[in-house]
């Protein structure tokens, strides 16, 4: 069990470093004012931030993700584990709850990470170099945030982070079930590693998909006041306001960015995970597909 949480550990950082810009891009694409937008879609947001910030631009806010990432996936693996195995039966069903169960707890580490995540990503968008830096790091961010917000400041967000993050870890493991057993998934096979690849990255995409508009939501309310002024009092007012100004279409901000970043990060996490095992378990054969996959990217 310690070396598959060691095991999940190195994959999830691997699947973090290949996806954070993604989720940079993402993130400025979901907070970008409608009647002065910066970025005209997800690439050339993306080129806009290598031009104007360097490719370091792109791994703003890094350090939040990173730091959760142990603790996270503690979290996942030991209550989706739990779960499963008080509930008696290892069905597609049961693995929804227990994704479940596992999202929403992990939210007391997810949301304050992403807060500073979201405020990093967004200090000195366009600047080459900061002429004002707020945060020196993650840490110092959410130091900055507690001395001026308190303990709700820190957890700004939560609701809206508790209301994605539910549906969308039990969707994810339910659809991982539904595609490993579909194909097949045996240790003996040649093809194991592809299948799981495929699995775990469009489990991925399909646990962003159902959450998505959840997720514009939560940067939105996180990165609410970065520029002094408040804009929203709450998820329902954001809906609402939003909603108004932009149409339906905010709701699907960034989906590109984000679900081009669905599929690599799990791809990154599963094949890391799975290199890690071959080497650290020369004499061992793993029993079940699942025991070599972590969490997919909440990352």
């Amino acid at each position: 069990m310690a070396l598959d949480f060691l095991a999940g550990c190195v994959g999830g950082a691997a699947g973090v470093l290949v996806g954070h810009p993604f989720d940079t891009v993402k993130v400025r694409l979901q907070v970008q004012s409608v009647e002065k937008p910066l970025y005209r879609g997800t690439f050339h947001c993306f080129q806009s931030i290598v031009k104007q910030e360097t490719v370091f631009g792109l791994y703003k806010g890094i350090g939040s993700p990173m730091m959760g990432l142990t603790f996270i996936n503690a979290l996942v693996f030991g209550v989706q584990g739990n779960t499963i195995r008080a509930l008696g039966k290892d069905t597609p069903m049961n693995q929804f709850m227990a994704g479940s169960a596992a999202g929403a707890i992990q939210c007391v580490i997810c949301c304050p990470m992403e807060l500073a995540k979201t405020r990093m990503q967004l200090q000195g968008t366009g600047e080459y170099k900061l002429k004002t830096r707020t945060y020196k790091n993650s840490l110092d961010c959410l130091a900055k945030i507690y001395q001026q917000e308190g303990l709700r400041g820190i957890n700004k967000g939560m609701v809206s982070t508790l209301i994605r993050e539910t549906p969308s870890f039990g969707f994810y493991f339910l659809t991982y079930d539904c595609l490993t057993r579909s194909l097949g998934c045996e240790p003996e096979d040649n093809f194991v590693v592809p299948k799981l690849l495929l699995a775990g990255g469009m489990s991925g995409i399909v646990s962003w998909l159902s959450t998505y508009p959840m997720d514009v939501i939560k940067s939105r309310l996180q990165a609410d006041g970065v520029r002094g002024v408040e804009q929203y009092s709450g998820i329902l007012d954001c809906v609402r306001k939003s909603y108004q100004v932009e149409g339906w279409r905010v709701f699907t901000r960034g989906l590109t960015s984000t679900l081009l970043r669905a599929f690599p990060v799990n791809a990154a996490t599963f094949a890391t995970v799975t290199i890690f095992l071959m080497y650290t378990r020369s004499e061992e054969v793993t029993t079940e597909c699942e025991t070599a996959l972590p969490q997919p990217s909440s990352l």
